[in-house]
């Protein structure tokens, strides 16, 4: 019987290597049909402002490549894993994954399936057979074997999330169920994967089983493939990670992308910095862009929007930031890593460090919910001035901070060339009537107008003992409908100012304002929570506690560094 078997096994290699034809006979053999139209992929990536900045501006590139010189590794769609929440996003990513699959196989995409520590399930498998019949290369990469945990442009960067709890998000009774429901059908439960999910299809005909760097770079190698797409998880384990992953590939000179909406994380909302699981994800996807390579979308093939799993329905805030008065380039980025982690998906897009006129990565405001801005008497290019005022008129939330009051007012003064102002902004985006300040040795005091229990803003929070940074803005009157929270003023002065309140637009959508947002501000727990107060308002959220934003600094600061 074992010896039939045999037989029939080679049998299957020799019928495989007959119907793959002359495509293995020489590595520069063409295989495809030259009349496919070529693919166009928009790329993401990040590049830092200037050395050591720590802060990147967001970048895009349009490519174009040629299919049969292209390639989609699926990375570990395991059938089953010990987390059961990464088996449900699983379950979430895999039909997506199959018609991306799909629809690049019919371009003429080569795919290449790696379920790691699966082979012996594909062991007869045609796609396990080609894969093993390929010849191998004449040279390898160094290490391509072997797993990667850093590539030498990481080496500065501090990762992003603490993974060294394994990153089970599971409830802690569930996970123990589940554990159980896996041993009783026989499945180790630290390791129960024995295939690729069913429902990404494999073709016999075309694709290739492989979990092995040596013999997937000799795939590449004979199919002259020189971009590779990587899809599947975990992002920041084995998608990084496997000799085939993201490092060795981009460290070997391939054209190497991420699928950034077809990944997933294995990252614990209980572990630093302590965001939820997708902005975790999100955080990994930034390093990757910094550090490893782009990414791309799955739209861009199918169509459609990118996938979001279904309970990821964190509001995408887009922080405008460009000003030279208050440091929120600085102050800004910590707040939001601390502060809106957990609810909001965030994006800080800062102004060219070169053209004064310009914030970069604009077209991010596309599909933003909610924008933040803080930014000081600029104008914008005429297409991004117009993207800022469509997202206005849409209804949509905004918050502003500080100079948000003159963001896109020259004085007067006309726009450069091809660029535009927005006068009216304060008064048509907030309600606000911005007119100069006080000096800036005159110090101010605050007080509410409300009382704690007639406001969501100020029932969260106790903003009145903040002792402002900066000096008083001049605010006063607001337009009718305004609705004032905090007043300041100064104290050889009668009059009182605005310094923080919520408006509806005559659009419909939520604004909240503030004028606070000195670097000093924001050293103060009461003024952290004030501000996301009035984010979460503005987005239609509960707002956090001044007791829980206190906790929160000393939870991130006490994890922070650990993740390594």
């Amino acid at each position: 019987m074992m010896r039939l078997v045999r037989i029939r096994v080679l049998l299957c290699c020799f019928l495989v290597i007959l119907t793959m034809g002359p495509s293995f006979i020489s590595a520069q053999e063409k295989t495809g049909n030259e009349n496919q139209p070529a693919l166009h992929f928009t790329t993401r990536y990040q590049t830092e402002i200037s050395a050591d900045a720590g802060r990147y501006h967001l970048r895009f590139s349009d490519v174009q490549w040629n299919p049969e010189t292209t390639a989609v590794i699926v990375c570990d769609m395991w059938d089953s894993h010990h987390c059961v929440n990464a088996v449900r996003r699983v379950g979430q990513l895999a039909p997506r994954i199959d018609a991306f699959c799909k629809t690049l196989r019919q371009r003429g995409v080569t795919i290449i399936h790696a379920p790691s520590s699966c082979m012996e399930t594909y062991a007869s498998h045609p796609s396990r057979l080609r894969a093993k019949a390929v010849p191998a290369a004449k040279k390898f990469p160094a290490d391509i074997a072997t797993w990667c945990d850093q590539i030498p442009s990481e080496e500065k960067a501090a990762y992003p999330v603490d993974q060294s709890d394994g990153g089970e998000d599971d409830e802690t009774l569930e996970h123990k169920l589940w554990a159980e429901r896996l041993a009783a059908i026989g499945r180790n439960p630290r390791s129960p994967w024995k295939a690729q999910v069913a429902r990404i299809a494999i073709d016999a005909d075309k694709d290739y089983i492989s979990d092995s760097g040596t013999e997937i770079w000799s795939i590449l190698t004979n199919k002259d493939i020189e971009q590779v797409v990587l899809v599947g998880v975990h992002t920041n384990m084995c998608v990084l990670g496997r000799p085939f992953g993201l490092r060795r590939l981009s460290a070997a000179g391939k054209q190497v992308v991420l699928c950034r909406d077809l990944t997933d994380t294995m990252y614990n909302p209980d572990a630093w910095p302590f965001a939820s699981h997708f902005t975790g994800t999100d955080l990994v996807v930034s390093h990757i862009e910094k550090f490893v390579c782009p990414t791309i979308t799955s739209d861009q093939i199918l169509g459609g929007q990118p996938l979001r799993f279904a309970k990821d329905n964190r509001p995408r805030l887009v922080m405008l930031v460009a000003e030279d008065e208050y440091e929120t380039e600085h102050t800004l980025p910590p707040f939001a890593a601390k502060h809106l982690s957990k609810n909001f998906s965030v994006q800080i897009l800062y102004g060219s460090e070169t053209e004064r006129h310009h914030i970069e990565g604009m077209s991010a405001v596309r599909s933003a919910d909610a924008i933040l801005v803080s930014v000081r008497r600029r104008a914008l290019g005429a297409a991004d001035m117009s993207l800022l005022q469509e997202f206005v008129a849409s209804g949509k939330p905004v918050i502003g901070i500080r100079t948000a009051s003159h963001a896109f007012s020259l004085r007067g003064k006309l726009a450069p060339d091809g660029k535009a102002v927005w006068d009216k902004f304060d008064a048509e985006v907030f309600g606000g009537n911005y007119s100069g300040h006080y000096g800036n040795n005159l110090k101010s005091t605050l007080s509410m107008q409300l009382t704690h229990d007639s406001d969501p803003i100020l029932a969260s929070t106790s903003p009145a003992v903040i002792l402002p940074g900066g000096s008083l803005y001049k605010t006063a009157p607001l337009a009718p409908g305004a609705n004032t929270l905090l007043l300041g003023k100064i104290e050889s002065e009668e009059a009182e100012h605005p310094v923080a309140w919520t408006f509806v637009r005559g659009d419909g959508g939520r604004s909240f304002y503030t004028s606070l947002g000195h670097k000093d501000d924001f050293a103060q727990p009461e003024f952290e929570a004030l501000l996301s107060a009035g984010i979460h308002w503005a987005c239609g959220l509960p707002a956090p506690t001044l007791q829980e934003t206190i906790a929160q600094n000393k939870r991130y600061a006490n994890g922070k560094g650990k993740q390594r």
